[in-house]
């Protein structure tokens, strides 16, 4: 019986390989320069030497995109980065075909589906075995974490997870600049939202046109790129109470409560605005709650600077909504930062705008104020309340690169 080969090019392959090289035409244009990954990669093998790690096996969406530039697409299938003092190679499945390969830095290597853990060969082709290996415990599924035991035999296991997101928690120059672009589309689907409000359009329709809006702004600003998931998140009335609920087709009443949310996303870059709307007019007790967190905003705003702890400035909004008995609407932390992050991948935990996070602010970080109240069905200013802007941390203070208005003065629309 003759072997099936463990690699070969698939131009040559008479049989079935376990996995291959299909580096169909040429590189395209990543959205960062080649050196941007050059230096994040070599951030990454200086936090593995320090560690003594020999090879680093990524398997979550954000850090995979956030050092090779490839997003990758699941469905169901695993996919790595494989990272050695001298390697860096994304791992994709077969179904991609090229794409990983012209959409990554570094090589690529394509796994086979026709037996499985095909995948975990792939890998340890790189990584090699009896090593010691850097994982993902935030990612990392214990089913996983069995096979790269099985497969790589590791002679350590060293969790990568805190390093690679305080590293990606620092931003490069280019970095803030395609945030800073990112802010700005996300403002463009707000207007665009705003002109659609009117009584009698639904939930749907608002969205679509903030959606249509903020697509054909990237496809402008960035014709060279992949376009992937931006999407609108809009609510009224009693749907306001989550910030993340899902549109609807309610239709949009007079004296409504309303919470635009745009997230743009531009090659794995999510970034976001989120503002309270009223149609037509917005009541007393309404307009109370409303002037606190626009209070509360920009308080927390002006406590963003270098040197401040994420749970001072926790303790002093608390404090500001405390004073106006309204702490018990609070339903979450007021920030987080940005960066290669979605609704479906990426969170950079350790700066969070919560009282159980310690990190200090520094330069070149980037972290949204987005205070929220909440008040139930049926009491009087009921519905939720929302601002968000993106701040840059600068050397003595910070940045605002949102520039859609807050405040009932702009926001009582249709």
């Amino acid at each position: 019986m003759t072997a099936i080969p463990r690699y070969q090019d698939l131009t040559a392959a008479a049989s079935r390989p376990d996995f291959y090289r299909f580096h169909n035409g040429e590189k395209a244009p990543l959205q960062f320069a080649e050196a941007e990954y050059a230096a994040r990669v070599a951030g990454l093998r200086e936090i593995m030497a320090a560690q003594g790690v020999d090879a680093a096996v990524f398997s979550s969406m954000h850090n995979v995109s956030y050092y090779s530039g490839f997003t990758y697409c699941a469905f169901g299938r695993p996919y790595a980065l494989v990272v050695t003092q001298t390697a860096c190679v994304t791992i994709s499945a077969g179904i991609d075909a090229g794409q990983p390969w012209r959409r990554c830095y570094g090589d690529n290597i394509t796994y086979t589906d026709w037996q499985r853990d095909n995948y975990w060969r792939a890998i340890e082709s790189v990584s090699g075995s009896g090593r010691v290996i850097g994982y993902e415990s935030d990612h990392l599924s214990l089913m996983q974490k069995a096979k790269l035991d099985a497969f790589l035999n590791p002679s350590k296991s060293v969790d990568l997870y805190e390093a690679t997101m305080r590293q990606r928690m620092h931003k490069s120059a280019a970095e803030i600049e395609m945030i800073r672009a990112g802010a700005a589309v996300a403002d463009v689907g707000g207007y665009a939202i705003r002109d659609a409000i009117k009584e009698g359009v639904r939930e749907i329709d608002v969205a679509m046109a903030g959606r249509d809006a903020m697509e054909l702004e990237i496809a402008k600003r960035f014709p060279d790129a992949e376009y992937r998931d931006t999407w609108v998140w809009f609510q009224s009335g009693i749907n306001t109470d989550g910030a993340h609920n899902p549109v609807t087709g309610r239709v949009l009443q007079r004296g409504d409560i309303l919470s635009l949310n745009t997230f743009p996303m531009i090659s794995g870059y999510y970034t976001a605005l989120e503002r309270t709307l009223f149609v037509g007019e917005v009541d007393d007790a309404s307009l109370r709650y409303w002037e606190a967190n626009v209070g509360a905003h920009e308080l927390g705003i002006s406590l963003l600077k270098p040197g401040a702890s994420c749970a001072e400035i926790t303790h002093q909004i608390n404090d500001f909504f405390a004073e106006r008995d309204m702490l018990q609407h609070r339903t979450f932390g007021y920030g987080h930062s940005f960066g290669v992050l979605s609704h479906y991948y990426g969170r950079e935990a350790g700066l969070e705008l919560r009282e159980d996070i310690d990190t200090v602010l520094e330069p070149g970080m980037v972290i949204s104020m987005e205070p929220m109240l909440t008040i139930a069905d049926g009491q009087p200013g009921a519905g939720g309340y929302r601002e968000h802007d993106i701040l840059v941390i600068t050397e003595d203070g910070n940045e605002n690169i949102t520039g859609y208005p807050y405040g009932p003065a702009f926001n009582v629309v249709g």
